[in-house]
């Protein structure tokens, strides 16, 4: 059979649009997890990689293999029936949890890029939300098809103004003092199982759909790397940052700083990444809450909304550098079991 590089190709996109969301647009998740942690952050996004490359592509050639329809249909087969009903309660939560983010993140990039109050950033972004649910999300996430490559292409710019910079090596190989340090041992992991954890509920039903398995083990190995690249990338421009944990939107800074003839366009992409991504997240949870009750979209929406807003009130790099690392550890479980569980393909030739 001839190899389906197109759909390879496809399913890459894929994994590198529903793992890139706001906190590799920021910067700021990638500065809790790796930067600053220096050189050791660099071995633990090399370990990172390796992950993306080999556990992704993993999840989607067995989910594809076990022919689930969703991501619960696929924790009920790692995790037995039973367990898998408490872990779908967790990722309502944790999508819940990531909403929140999401929101209070709009608010930074009005706060700290635009000078404007935080709320004016939530509620516009709320409000926008509620006008797609009411239009539709077909031209939203189409959005996403242009708003990633634009977002590469601009980490790769910075990263090559970085590796012009003086001292840039010694700063690569620099190892910060950090009281939490162990964290960079556990990072790839954690790290990974977040990121896997949310994107399996784009990713199983993808896969399901393509079932070629020669296609979907390429497509997790190019997207993996991908992912990669963007973690090198934005890496080796955020620790020429001084004092890089104070800001909210990192990246955006090192922009102004670098190449602000690209910075207004940045701000734009970083706040698309945010809108689309919470958008994701508002209909996730209303699906999944359609399954426990039955209630109206505008009321699950209105409720959601609600509830994220009063999680969002608080400052956005805290909520990420204690939600998102707690919601990574609690999915290394998801992670441990994805690892271990024996798979053997069974290649359309």
């Amino acid at each position: 059979m001839k190899r389906n590089w197109a759909a390879a190709f496809q399913i890459a996109a894929v994994y590198v649009g529903t793992v890139v969301g706001a906190g590799f647009a920021t910067g700021k998740e990638i500065v809790e997890f790796f930067s600053r942690f220096g050189f050791f952050g660099f071995i633990s996004i090399l370990m990172s990689g390796y992950f993306f490359v080999a556990i992704g592509s993993k999840m989607m050639r067995m989910a594809a293999q076990i022919e689930a329809k969703s991501y619960q249909e696929f924790n009920e087969y790692l995790f037995g029936k039973w367990p898998s009903r408490l872990i779908n309660v967790f990722m309502l939560l944790m999508l819940l949890g990531v909403s929140a983010v999401m929101l209070a993140g709009a608010g930074a990039v009005f706060e700290e890029q635009l000078g404007l109050p935080k709320t004016v950033g939530v509620f516009l972004t709320i409000f926008l939300s509620f006008i797609v649910m009411l239009i539709g999300t077909k031209g939203l996430f189409a959005v996403n098809t242009f708003v990633v490559p634009l977002m590469i292409s601009f980490s790769l710019i910075l990263m090559v103004y970085s590796l012009r910079m003086p001292h840039f090596l010694g700063q690569f190989l620099f190892i910060p003092h950090a009281d939490d340090g162990w964290k960079s041992v556990v990072a790839p992991f954690s790290y990974v199982a977040l990121n896997l954890g949310l994107a399996q509920a784009v990713l199983v039903p993808v896969a399901t759909e393509i079932k070629d398995d020669w296609t979907i083990k390429w497509g997790g190995i190019l997207g993996g790397l991908a992912l990669t690249l963007i973690l090198i990338a934005s890496h080796l421009t955020l620790i020429m940052l001084p004092n890089l944990e104070l800001y909210d939107i990192p990246m955006a800074i090192i922009m102004k700083n670098l190449a602000p003839f690209f910075y207004w366009i940045f701000v734009v992409v970083i706040y698309g990444e945010i809108f689309t991504s919470v958008i994701g997240n508002v209909f996730g949870l209303d699906r999944q809450l359609k399954q426990y009750m039955n209630i109206p979209t505008i009321g699950s929406v209105t409720g959601i909304f609600a509830i994220s807003y009063l999680i969002s009130l608080v400052n956005y790099s805290t909520l990420l550098s204690y939600l998102y690392p707690l919601f990574g550890y609690i999915c290394m479980t998801f992670f441990v079991l994805l690892w271990m569980k024996p798979f053997t393909a069974n290649e359309r030739k």
